[in-house]
């Protein structure tokens, strides 16, 4: 079953940063990249076409004919017979080199009659290299850090109505999630306290007094079980 909190939570966050952010930020598409690897560590389903008109606005993703895609005049048949969306990568379970299904969406994807390719996948690679994105569009995204987008959400919600929700479950998830990386969160309280964007995170957080729904989210986990203690009980204590 997805977890519907981070879709939603997701979604959301694309589209306050789509709204509040210039038109011309480049920014915006490194933020999208950030904030779905933090989807893809949750078992969440494809939800591109929740926000789409945000993606495509933002350059995180490119939507083109079918007929341009580099295979289709060797593949004709094919493509002209898709009546349903369809990723458009295979993958054998067999395989020796079989590394599991977090590839999919590299060869890109249909949604009839339209082909779809995000950023800096491997389809965006052969349409860059085909001529067909230049510009801006042809540069790969910049990876950044998730607690940076974070603050950026933040600070977006509470200038729009100060939507305390939106923060409050962003700051739910705590240093080990926002600042972590394969073995946790590598920095000590005063690393993390002398962070920009957690200085500026905090401060949002008590101004809307968002804590308390940080406090109520079923991803804040409890000081006792984290890997740093002392970090969380800091983080947990405005």
């Amino acid at each position: 079953m997805s977890e519907h909190e981070i879709e939603d939570l997701v979604a959301e966050s694309i589209r306050v940063l789509d709204r509040d952010s210039a038109p011309d930020d480049p920014r915006v598409r490194d933020w999208f990249v950030a904030l779905y690897r933090f989807q893809a560590e949750y078992d969440c389903s494809f939800t591109h076409f929740r926000v789409m008109d945000s993606l495509l606005r933002r350059g995180y993703t490119y939507r083109f004919p079918l007929d341009r895609h580099p295979d289709y005049a060797a593949r004709r048949a094919y493509f002209d017979a898709l009546a349903e969306f369809t990723a458009l990568r295979t993958s054998d379970e067999d395989a020796p080199d079989f590394g599991g299904y977090g590839s999919w969406l590299e060869d890109g994807y249909v949604d009839p009659p339209s082909l779809y390719c995000d950023a800096g996948t491997e389809l965006w690679r052969r349409m860059v290299d085909a001529g067909a994105l230049n510009g801006r569009d042809a540069v790969p995204p910049h990876r950044t850090p998730l607690i940076d987008v974070v603050r950026e959400v933040a600070v977006a919600a509470e200038a729009h109505e100060g939507d305390h929700e939106l923060i409050g479950m962003w700051y739910a998830f705590g240093c080990g999630t926002l600042l972590g990386g394969p073995v946790g969160c590598p920095y000590d309280v005063d690393e993390v306290a002398a962070m920009p964007s957690v200085r500026d995170l905090r401060d949002v957080v008590r101004r809307t007094g968002a804590l308390a729904v940080a406090e109520q989210s079923p991803y804040a986990l409890p000081v006792e079980f984290a890997d740093d203690q002392d970090l969380e009980a800091w983080w947990w204590k405005l």
